[in-house]
């Protein structure tokens, strides 16, 4: 079988002001993408050809403009139409892409995909759990799974499920049906962590439903609910060769989801920035890592606002790190000045306008972090008793090596801020506790404060009326 492979993955916070833009995107591409992982070299000790075209992603932010859609989808259309003809493609995509002027943005390059393909092509596609996934998405995929961990520790094994899923179908001539059920329900991201109920619950139902007979695959996504538009909500999609089966067990998944809607929660203690910050100061445990949750880089946010520095600054907090903000402007000063000198720098404001506020500090080089191994200058400052990692791009500090390539060990400090909102595997396997601060920004997690335009109404829990199965 002549298999071509690729993908395009964007999650999407149309309340950003930064627009996306094509030089935004990582590649991933050619001989790249089938080393990667093992399953593909098994695919082809099978005797299948491989078209390895490319994968494109690029951190949470505002909509990609049509200007850079179009020059990925052109990009990925022209290659795809030189491996021509192909008996199936598999895709990695997210789900939760809203273009600029166009909307949703995998029904828009999927229905590209078929135009040139046609519908005999087996298309097989992975997502992550907050995928919002249109209807459009459904129709022109022939199988679908997702992520069952959130945080995301089961990347690979989802790759692998679809890869195994996609092969299976082609040896047996399976033509699978997709059934698709949208609740009325919207839960941020870190309300549905699937360590603990009610995800965790629901999440491990998903196994026992593949079992079913006429059943493949099922998935639960969570959605994106900083993405507004028609199709943000919390869906069940379950594909088999049965399609009474498939609609069966995907309508008794979602009223399970929708029995347990008010059980969704943040799992951490949430609190104000001030009260936050009074709560890991006291705890016996360190470092306490406090999650700047509105200015969540991985949700979207612009990750160079400096208001949590300026609260731990002008309280006289010791102990304290922020990592990081975003501002290449003000890392340019420090390495003009040099390390140990003392540098006046007007921090953060300049990406978040809406948001945050430009804040002036003198501060004290502590370390320059030149450029290396694709990484962008940083530096690390002193400003009285606090130290802040000052950022070229908006990566986040997701990980323990984030804090060992600036020099710095997490556990010489009493409390950690971080531009994210759960905190991702490594660093929750890590933290002995973890606190949300309910900071404003692009992701407030404060649903009720974001201006939805778009979103379908009612929903849970933002209307308290809302109510299912009626708006099947």
């Amino acid at each position: 079988m002549r298999i071509a492979i690729g993908g395009w993955g964007h999650e999407t916070n149309t309340f950003s002001t930064l627009a996306t833009t094509y030089a935004d995107f990582r590649f991933l591409r050619g001989q790249a993408l089938l080393a990667e992982d093992a399953i593909w070299r098994e695919v082809a000790r099978q005797g299948h050809s491989l078209f390895p075209l490319f994968r494109a992603w690029a951190h949470p932010s505002g909509c990609p403009t049509r200007a850079c859609y179009r020059q990925i989808a052109d990009e990925f259309l022209d290659a795809l139409e030189r491996c021509l003809p192909v008996d199936a493609l598999f895709l990695e995509l997210h789900g939760a892409m809203e273009v600029e002027e166009i909307g949703d943005g995998e029904s828009a390059f999927l229905k590209e995909i078929r135009r040139l393909v046609g519908e005999e092509v087996f298309i097989a596609a992975t997502f992550d759990l907050h995928g919002n996934i249109a209807p459009e998405v459904v129709q022109r995929c022939n199988l679908m799974t997702a992520y069952r961990t959130a945080p995301h520790r089961d990347m690979q094994e989802t790759r692998e499920r679809g890869v195994r899923l996609l092969l299976r179908c082609l040896e047996e001539g399976l033509r699978p049906t997709t059934a698709l059920v949208k609740l009325p329900l919207l839960v941020p991201g870190e309300a549905g962590v699937t360590e603990v109920p009610p995800a965790k619950d629901l999440f491990a139902r998903l196994p026992q439903i593949d079992r079913q007979p006429g059943i493949l695959v099922s998935s639960i996504f969570i959605g994106c609910a900083w993405t507004d538009s028609p199709y943000t909500a919390v869906s069940v999609v379950v594909s088999g060769t049965d399609e009474a089966a498939t609609q069966r067990e995907a309508l008794a998944l979602a009223g399970e989801i929708w029995q347990a809607r008010a059980e969704f929660k943040i799992d951490v203690p949430t609190a104000s920035m001030e009260e936050a910050t009074r709560l890991a100061l006291a705890a016996p445990e360190a470092p306490v890592f406090i999650s700047d949750a509105g200015d969540n880089i991985t949700a979207g946010g612009a990750g160079d606002s400096p208001l949590y520095l300026e609260h731990l600054v002008v309280s006289g907090v010791e102990g304290a790190l922020v990592a990081g903000i975003t501002d290449a402007e003000a890392v340019q000063h420090c390495f003009a000045a040099g390390e140990g000198q003392e540098v006046d720098l007007v921090l953060g404001g300049k990406l978040d306008r809406q948001f945050a506020h430009p804040l002036a500090v003198r501060a004290r080089v502590k370390r320059l972090v030149p450029a290396h191994e694709g990484g962008k200058p940083r530096a690390v400052i002193a400003v009285g008793g606090v130290e802040a990692v000052l950022q070229s791009d908006r990566t986040p500090f997701t990980e323990l090596r984030h804090f060992a390539q600036v020099g710095l060990d997490p556990r010489g400090y009493k409390l950690i801020v971080v531009k994210l909102g759960y905190l991702f595997p490594e660093l929750r396997d890590f933290a002995p506790k973890a606190i949300m601060a309910l900071t404003p920004g692009f992701g407030d997690q404060r649903m009720e404060r974001l201006p939805f335009r778009r979103l379908r109404r009612p929903i849970y829990p933002l209307d308290a009326e809302a109510v299912w199965p009626e708006r099947i």
